[in-house]
């Protein structure tokens, strides 16, 4: 048996350790303040408890300020609430508690549910655990001293937890004073470690096991940080997102509602198409000269999936038609489209193309269905029919970098349009199952990874821009483009994908300068995504608030007297005539309630006019969120409003004429 350990450091020193030293020695071999700090340590980037003995292997001291540090705070503060809940309430059972997404849960079996009330309590208790500051013991048991030690506590569903551990695997029991639970650990070196910035989120209820046919358990979630500031950003983000919430926006602007007959479509109101209509026309003159928008069908033979490989890779989330008729020859079976790529590789392989044609560039902006679980669906974000802005370019090998800068250059233009300047460019590499040679795949990334290199000089330092190795789709490396919104969130939206499988599978060429049958190169791109959860996203980041050229309604010209109506409806007319879109109100109510009420309704423009506004041929305009008026002639208001209300592509259109008659 070996007397001694070789480790590797950060700095890549190597030094010799005797056989048992833990990880708590080496961070005070190095030093003191070291070994105060250290929370845990990391062999060969598996992290360990600070106590485990060292073996063989690079090591990183883990500090409470590493990133890595911040998964065992919430674990241990799970275990932590645990104690608490049965420390207050003698016979509550515990069973599981993991580390999620921004937090953690714990569910326990008790005869009375808690209570949104009962948090305040267990994070009370919580606290004194933690100053209580007790160390984290692991021991090792065996499966028969497990099982009757929970039974003895009553503890049952430990008991069944034991039983599915498989044999051959520790038992590992964690201690953390007197109070012990089963876990797989790491932890870190005491309660004390987890600090006071957590915070108890809510209490919601759930099967053991997620079997409904199980008892009904409750869930406590929870929320940790390693700072105070970092849980007050976290915080502010929920409270921000909840007020900004698409779905209560929604409703409150009248844009679009879903119900159970139609689970996972969306029903658009008469703003909400009109606003959804507007980002479409934005994004068709985006494309115009340099895209065919083209239409594919909707529903489409299972053969030609088949073909594709979604029949086999992705039937179960497809929406399946059985058509029975009279003639034998219509019992087939069809799909509704859960992507547009197929139906433009047939537009393209009709009729015979030349590499003098290429790059041919065909978009569409396509309905597609595909089925996602119920409990997935969210509003807009997440549903079962959406629209696509989907492009496919066909272009030869020595065209595939222009085109991915030329996309880039679409995807980044639009984004800035609406506002959004924080963008993160990743380009996401092979996977280990994936299809074509490894050629493909080296001039395929060679090529994208130049292309991020430019990406990224050209912005200079604007963008940011990453790898995530292994995440390519199976077909061919891809660009993924997330942007930040208003409160700090992350959006994935914008693909660039390049695909070396379909146009084999379908047999797609074109004629080269040599007159051989070649290949083309088939990208696949989005800008939105999803136009309906683009849509969403830009509801919540502008809490609906929507820039003017957006919002589905401009203006509100409301009267304060009846003896301004007919010049209000004058005011009306002439912002028609120049672009707006306009509604009138000219009901027998106090002034001060109609600016409410639109105000709720998010309407960006009020435009007061009462009799002293008539005679003078001006009027009063209110913006939303803001106390201000600001009066100014009628003939001004409509020049500053139109303006305003037309759109960035088209003012930069207006902008380059002018610059090149001048």
């Amino acid at each position: 048996m070996s007397q001694s350990v070789s480790l590797t450091f950060p700095d890549d020193s190597v030094r010799s350790f005797a056989a048992g030293t833990t990880g708590r020695d080496v961070a005070e071999s190095i030093s003191k303040s070291l070994a105060k700090k250290a929370v845990a340590i990391a062999i060969d980037g598996t992290v360990r408890d600070l106590s485990d003995p060292v073996t063989d292997g690079r090591i990183e001291i883990i500090t409470r300020t590493d990133d890595r540090a911040l998964e065992l705070i919430r674990h241990d503060a799970a275990h932590v609430m645990a104690e608490a809940v049965q420390e207050l309430w003698p016979g509550t059972q515990v069973t599981i508690g993991p580390v999620i997404e921004n937090g953690f849960y714990y569910d326990f079996a008790k005869n009375e549910p808690f209570t949104p009330d009962d948090l305040p309590v267990i994070e009370k208790k919580m606290r004194e655990i933690i100053q209580r500051n007790a160390p984290f013991t692991k021991q090792i048991w065996s499966r028969d001293k497990a099982k009757e030690v929970f039974a003895a506590k009553g503890e049952r569903y430990k008991g069944e937890l034991v039983d599915a551990i498989p044999e051959g695997q520790d038992l590992k029991i964690y201690y953390q004073g007197d109070w012990f639970d089963l876990c797989r650990g790491p932890h870190m070196a005491s309660t004390g470690q987890i600090g006071t910035a957590f915070k108890l989120m809510k209490v919601a209820g759930a099967y053991w096991r997620g079997d409904s046919n199980n008892p009904m358990l409750t869930r406590i979630y929870g929320t940790a940080f390693a700072e105070q500031a970092d849980l007050d950003n976290y915080l502010h983000i929920l409270a921000e997102a909840e007020k900004r919430d698409h779905r209560r926006l929604g409703r409150e602007m009248d844009l679009f509602h879903f119900q159970e007959e139609g689970p996972g479509v969306v029903f658009w109101h008469g703003k909400g198409w009109r606003l959804f209509q507007t980002l479409v026309s934005y994004m068709r003159r985006r494309l115009e000269g340099d895209y065919q928008e083209v239409n594919a069908p909707q529903v489409l033979d299972k053969s030609l999936w088949e073909t594709s490989g979604h029949w086999g890779w992705y039937r179960d989330n497809m929406f399946k038609v059985t058509v029975a008729g009279d003639d034998t020859d219509d019992d087939r079976v069809f799909a509704l489209k859960p992507m547009n790529c197929p139906g433009h590789i047939q537009i393209f392989k009709h009729g015979l193309k030349s590499y003098r044609e290429l790059p041919i560039r065909l978009a569409e902006f396509g309905a597609v269905h595909r089925y996602e679980p119920s409990g997935a669906l969210h509003g807009l974000m997440r549903v079962r029919g959406f629209t696509q802005d989907d492009a496919h370019i066909f272009c030869t090998d020595e065209q595939m970098a222009a085109e991915c800068l030329k996309i880039n250059d679409l995807i980044l233009s639009v984004y800035e349009d609406f506002g959004f300047k924080e963008i993160v460019v990743k380009l996401s590499t092979r996977p280990d199952k994936r299809v074509g040679s490894d050629e493909l795949w080296d001039r395929a990334e060679s090529v994208m990874m130049d292309v991020l290199k430019t990406i990224e000089a050209q912005s200079e330092g604007r963008i940011k821009t990453g790898i995530l190795p292994g995440e390519g789709a199976f077909y061919g490396p891809k660009f993924e483009y997330t942007l930040k919104d208003a409160i700090g969130r992350e959006w994935q939206c914008g693909t660039t994908q390049v695909d070396f499988n379909l146009p084999e599978r379908f047999g797609a060429f074109y004629i080269d300068q040599h007159s051989e049958k070649t290949q083309p190169v088939m990208i696949h791109r989005a800008i939105c995504g999803s136009m309906e959860r683009f849509l969403g996203i830009l509801i919540e980041n502008f809490a609906g608030h929507m820039p003017l050229w957006v919002s589905p309604l401009q203006v509100v010209v409301a009267t304060i007297t009846s003896e301004a109506d007919a010049y209000g409806e004058e005011v009306a007319e002439a912002l028609r005539d120049a672009g707006l879109t306009v509604e009138t109100d000219f009901r027998n109510e106090k002034i001060n309630y109609k600016i409410r009420e639109h105000s709720v309704t998010k309407v960006p423009v009020i435009i007061v006019c009462g009799k002293k506004e008539a005679e003078e041929r001006s009027v009063n305009i209110r913006r939303l969120g803001s106390q201000a008026q600001t009066s100014m002639s009628l003939d001004e208001a409509i020049a500053s409003l139109a303006l305003e209300a037309t759109a960035p592509d088209i003012l930069r259109k207006r902008a380059a004429r002018r610059a090149k008659a001048a």
